[in-house]
């Protein structure tokens, strides 16, 4: 079949494959595309010029590729892209396109890890929705602009580039580069720098104001199409920010405490019915204490995080609004809530029977393993926890909460402070500072326990191998079920010996999760721990495990 054949395509999505070859030109006739991923593939030759024809993209990643040439102007006409633009992981050449600052919506952008020269444009400074930037791992010089997304960039956004300057964190102040120049070019370095921004700033005014006229009444027309059309009223990205921001105020009657479904120290979460019937849920943010303003680091790493990757098991981000009245996410609603607090409920628990729980364990540990295996670079979320831990109608699970994730880059020590949920955090973390992929699968490893047993193992994970009277496994787990049998029982026993080897003190004889997820996928056990009522729990932890 024809691309050109698939006018009404909305959502392309062919990532982490092994497609190779060109990007043929007729992806330009996708008319009505809305989202385009193509990211971590084989895809060489250039960014066809006709992708700048797919006029309603509101997200483009081709990412993780082998594309070469130059970036194509034409990418700035895609003035409705909000969501990411990402084109890092190439072997792009040439300048950034000064176009580019048409993209007045846009959210992230990422360039890194290219071969691009030139300067960052300065008229990127009008391109004042941006919230995250990163543009290391490349050949630019000079200035960097006046945009609130560069100043509070941190400095690996910068890193490994021929001369970039600016006031921004771990770069140098362009004022202290020197140039060699003759006496007698320095006149015309004035007339260079101080005439000639003025003309071209008149002139990009004047291009801007026409199209953002032309961008309103573009998005009114699609406003009205949609309604007529009955779409998903709610997806924020099309919208502008005042209706989304009245949509909710309506739905939960200005954050009426009727509404609140939940909180904690990130802030409380909403449901809220929109009028087509759809139920999302509205995460607020509370303001840090003593402070009026929102801890604003957290809000754009949820918002990065979320718009960069998708996955069944991740909780998805349909959209936010950052303004002065107000600051909130918007995800899907999921309708069982929170694990911990299922865990808690002695009247709910038991519709949490044994193989529902072996589903969430697995559940986790795929969505572990995609953040930290098929990401680039890898995502380590940091904060692992069962309240993080979200259900859906089908007690399907979700990893919520991103707002401490980090992105784990190979050439960086990858230093932090000590951030996530005292119970969960690995050991290692109080000496070592380091953030790894081991400290998501210590904690992935308790709240595996905490599922089978149904609380916190708390004091029980230090002492399995100091007590010579080990209880047997079957009065360990949740006596609030009858003890499972047969099959189920055999999973329950490899989640309990999976999550003990996950709990190891050294990270390095901690399993990946890509190893812990594949081996509950296999449901391979050993043969002489089947016989579940005479296992004990130090068997397990000695269970030889390679990963």
């Amino acid at each position: 079949m024809q691309l050109s054949s698939l006018a009404l395509l909305y959502n392309l999505t062919l990532g982490n494959n092994q497609l190779y070859g060109r990007i043929p030109s007729e992806i330009g006739k996708l008319s009505n595309l809305q989202f385009l991923d193509l990211s971590l593939n084989g895809l060489s030759g250039p960014i066809p010029k006709a992708i700048g024809d797919c006029s309603k993209l509101i997200s483009l990643k081709l990412s993780g590729n082998i594309l070469n040439g130059s970036i194509p102007d034409q990418i700035g006409n895609l003035i409705n892209l909000q969501v990411l633009l990402d084109l890092s992981h190439n072997a792009l050449v040439g300048e950034i396109p000064s176009q580019f600052s048409k993209l007045t919506s846009l959210l992230v952008l990422n360039l890194s890890h290219n071969q691009l020269s030139g300067s960052v444009p300065s008229s990127f400074q009008y391109m004042l929705s941006l919230i995250s930037v990163d543009v290391s791992y490349n050949e630019l010089e000079g200035s960097l602009p006046d945009n609130k997304a560069f100043h509070q960039a941190s400095a690996d956004s910068f890193f490994h580039n021929k001369g970039l300057c600016g006031q921004m964190q771990g770069l140098i102040p362009c004022n202290s580069f020197s140039a060699k120049v003759h006496d007698g070019k320095e006149n015309h370095r004035i007339l260079f720098y101080i005439l000639f921004p003025i003309m071209g700033l008149m002139l990009l005014l004047c291009a801007l104001v026409k199209i953002a006229l032309i961008s309103y009444n573009k998005r009114k027309i699609i406003i009205e199409e949609l309604r007529e059309c009955n779409k998903d009223l709610f997806s924020i990205w099309n919208f502008d920010g005042r209706m989304s921001y009245e949509d909710i105020i309506r739905a939960t009657e200005e954050f009426d405490d009727k509404y609140c479904i939940g909180g904690g120290g990130y802030g409380r979460v909403y449901k809220a019915e929109l009028p087509t019937g759809q139920v999302v849920a509205i995460k607020k943010p509370i303001p840090m204490e003593g402070n009026e303003t929102i801890d604003e680091i957290s809000f754009r790493s949820e918002i990065k995080a979320l718009t960069e990757i998708r996955h069944r098991n991740i909780v998805k981000l349909f959209g936010y609004c950052s303004n002065a009245r107000c600051m909130f996410l918007v995800y899907e609603y999921m309708a069982k809530g929170g694990l911990a607090n299922l865990l808690r409920s002695q009247e709910e628990v038991v519709v949490l029977d044994w193989t529902r729980r072996v589903n969430i364990v697995k559940d986790i540990s795929e969505a572990l393993s995609y953040m930290h295996h098929d990401c680039v670079p890898p995502i380590i979320h940091r904060d692992i926890t069962s309240s993080n831990i979200l259900l859906d109608y089908d007690f399907k699970a979700c990893i919520s909460d991103f707002g401490i994730a980090r992105l784990l880059r190979p050439d960086s020590s990858n230093w932090t402070t000590i951030a996530g949920t005292y119970g969960y955090l690995p050991p290692e973390l109080a000496y070592t500072m380091r953030v790894t992929e081991k400290c998501d699968v210590y904690s992935y490893g308790v709240v595996a326990l905490e599922i089978i047993i149904g609380k916190h193992p708390g004091e029980l994970i230090a002492s399995l191998l100091a007590d010579e009277n080990a209880p047997l496994l079957k009065d360990v787990i949740d006596q609030r079920l009858s003890p499972p049998s047969n099959e189920v029982a055999e999973d329950v026993v490899l989640v309990v010996m999976l999550a003990l080897a996950c709990l190891r003190s050294d990270p390095l004889s901690r399993p990946t999760i890509q190893f812990a997820s594949q081996k509950l996928i296999a449901r391979k056990l050993p043969s002489h721990l089947k016989h579940f009522d005479d296992i004990k729990l130090p068997q397990l932890m000695n269970a030889e495990m390679i990963g």
